[in-house]
This record gives structure tokens, C-alpha cells and sequence, in this order.
């Protein structure tokens, strides 16, 4: 039942095999024996793409709630116990995974030793249902949805420009201004204007309708390009501490600064609640209670 699931959350046998960590000929065998054993054919195969019969719908998502269910009350019997056993699969952006949630994971894993994580960067908000995600790392002011969400902190971002841009561009003073600035923009599926907002005195905001010759769906693409005088970026403080600090980037348009974004934790909403996702989100939270430090926003 586990192996038919991955396959229609996974896309194929191939990728459902590697994420049960057994061979496309393993994870075959098991839907082919599930069919057998029901007497019904669950999926229509082709070269290109496996997808559910229609008679499988309603099974499909039975299944899932099912090994929810299962995972569940095994969670219960092992999140008190000393050896907690499992996978946790993470999201999370890649700037921020790479700079402050990959050096964390370690210590966890040491500390658990029954537990597998599998950590997944990418600046795109994944689908954690449809992408069978535990646990996604946001920074972002998040919309409601039916997630679970935690706060863990509120990052301060800014504008910032390489000396050699400002110095053939000029300095912005007002939001206005960047109308005539090239902007480096984070662009992902189905995004078609880019809109920054900036506050002004009194707490009110104004928002800006900005372009730019260049986008990229990576955070750090941005910041190589800023650094390369090709234009101005949007950007977490944290992300760009070193270069402020080293004068490579320089701070722009202070008195008009970027609301702050905050740093969530997610899980999917549901009756039952990964066990394991607990211990990793309380490890997180206890690990960053204190993050951004103050050095690190105040440069």
C-alpha cells in the first residue's frame, strides 16, 4: 500500500523507489501484487507516466489516510522512547538551509539516531501535501492555508546595490526611484509583475510596481548578480551580512525600509501530527530562540 502511494505522490516507480529507498523493480513488484490481491488494476502505465484508474480514486486516498493513521500510532509508542525511527523529508530556502539549518541538523541526528532527514533546498514554496513534505522552513509573511505554521523569528530586510552600480546608476532615495533602477527579481511559475513594498514615517506602507532585465528562481543568483553591479536587491539582512560588512553591498534607501519577513516552521494540517516532526520543530525552535542574533541585524 506504501509502495502504490509513492508512486502517484512521487509521479513514477522510479522516484517512488528512491524515496523508499528500494529498486524501480521492488516497488513494481508490490503494486503489481497489491493489484493482484485486490483483482483490480489500480494504475494505467505508460512509458511516460503512471496515473490512478478511475476505480482507484477513492482507494488511493483511503490508502493514505490509512498509513497515516499506522505512522501515527507507531509514533506514539516511539516518540517517548529513546530511539524514535523514522524519515523526516524538510524544505527549506536555500540560503538560509545552507547558512543556518544545515549546520543544526547534525546535532539532531546525534541525537536521534533512528531517525532519517532528508533536506531539500529550494526558494520555490513547495507542495507539502502533493510533495509529501514533513516539515517546510519558510521565509516568507505567510498567507492563511491549511497549514500549520510557528514562528520562529522576524528578519529585517533591505535594499543593497554593489558601489560600482550606485556609482553608475545613482543612489535611490525614494520608493519612485526605482522605477528608473534595474531591480533583481526573484521569479517563480506563474509570476507576472513584481511588487515591493517599503515603509514610509507614521507606519504606513507603499507598494511599487518594480522591473528589472534580470530574474532568476535562486536566491543566490540575485545576490551574485548584486554583487556584480548588475542592479539592486530585495533581500533578508541575514543573507547579506558579510557583504554590507565587508562594503561590497551597500544599504540603500534607509528611511524607506522593506517590512520584515519571519522564519516559519510548517507541517501539514491533519488529525495526526508526525511524532517525529514534534522533536524536530521543539529541536529547531530551541536552537533559534535567539536568532537573528543582534550583531547580525545591527551592522
Amino acid at each position: 500500500m506504501a509502495a502504490f502511494v509513492a508512486v502517484i505522490e512521487q509521479g513514477g516507480f522510479s522516484k517512488a523507489g528512491r524515496g523508499l529507498r528500494v529498486s524501480t523493480a521492488v516497488v513494481s513488484n508490490r503494486v503489481a501484487r497489491l493489484e493482484e490481491r485486490l483483482g483490480i488494476r489500480l494504475l494505467n502505465r505508460t512509458t511516460r507516466k503512471v496515473a490512478l484508474t478511475e476505480e482507484a480514486l477513492s482507494y488511493f486516498e483511503d490508502c493514505k489516510r490509512i498509513l497515516g493513521e499506522v505512522e501515527a500510532a507507531e509514533g506514539k509508542l516511539t516518540a517517548g522512547a529513546d530511539r524514535p525511527q523514522g524519515v523526516i523529508r524538510i524544505s527549506a530556502p536555500v540560503t538560509f538551509g545552507r547558512q543556518h539549518l544545515a549546520p543544526l541538523l547534525p546535532g539532531f541526528s546525534r541525537r536521534f539516531k533512528g531517525i532519517e532527514l532528508r533536506l531539500h533546498l529550494s526558494d520555490r514554496m513547495a507542495d507539502l501535501v502533493a510533495e509529501n513534505i514533513d516539515l517546510a522552513i519558510r521565509l516568507a509573511n505567510l498567507p492563511d492555508s491549511a497549514l500549520v505554521a510557528r514562528k520562529i523569528a522576524s528578519c529585517p530586510r533591505v535594499l543593497a546595490a554593489a558601489p560600482d552600480y550606485l556609482r553608475r546608476k545613482g543612489r535611490p532615495q525614494k520608493p519612485e526611484d526605482l522605477l528608473a533602477h534595474d531591480c533583481l527579481l526573484l521569479r517563480f511559475p506563474g509570476s507576472t509583475q513584481f511588487q515591493w513594498s517599503f515603509l514610509e514615517g507614521g507606519g504606513k506602507s507603499q507598494t511599487i510596481a518594480v522591473k528589472g532585465r534580470m530574474d532568476s528562481d535562486n536566491g543566490d543568483a540575485l545576490t551574485e548578480w548584486a554583487l556584480a553591479g548588475e542592479g539592486i536587491i530585495l533581500k533578508p539582512r541575514f543573507e547579506i551580512r558579510e557583504e554590507i560588512a565587508d562594503g561590497k553591498l551597500e544599504v540603500v534607501m534607509e528611511k524607506y525600509p522593506p517590512p520584515a519577513v519571519t522564519l516559519s516552521a510548517l507541517w501539514p494540517q491533519g488529525p495526526f501530527v508526525n511524532p517525529r516532526t514534534r522533536l524536530l520543530v521543539d529541536y529547531l525552535m530551541e536552537a533559534l530562540k535567539d536568532w537573528p542574533a543582534p550583531q547580525e541585524i545591527r551592522d
